[in-house]
């Protein structure tokens, strides 16, 4: 929303799209980036069914909206079987007790690719 006009709506595509990322949130950030032709958001508030997930929280960050409004918190998210609070505590916790690895394998030069976008006149920063 914007100015109270509705710009975008999206909808749970997960398994439709076998896409883990399409959250209802994540589909309706996508939408209305195409719908103002710009990847911010900023301005806009952002009304969803549940409280944000960590991966829809951070793509609202990304997506640089105004305001994210919920019904639903995530205890209720959890007892519908969308359990998402050991992802909400991860983050506080050291990597090596993570579910999943993930390691850092650092080349020498790791940084060349960001030192080449900075380097870059016409870019778009975001």
């Amino acid at each position: 929303m914007r100015d109270g006009e509705l710009v975008a709506e999206g909808q749970n595509r997960v398994t439709a799209n076998l896409d883990p990322t399409a959250h209802a949130e994540v589909t309706a950030i996508r939408a209305a980036c195409q719908a103002i032709g710009d990847f911010s958001l900023a301005g806009m508030t952002l009304y969803t069914s549940c409280e944000p997930c960590p991966l829809c929280l951070a793509a609202s960050l990304w997506a640089r909206l105004d305001r994210v409004v919920f019904a639903a918190d995530r205890d209720d998210a959890a007892r519908g079987g969308f359990d998402d609070r050991e992802f909400y505590e991860l983050f506080a916790r050291d990597r090596s007790t993570w579910g999943m690895a993930v390691d850092s394998l650092r080349p020498l030069n790791a940084p060349e690719p960001f030192d080449a976008w900075l380097d870059q006149e016409a870019r778009t920063d975001y």
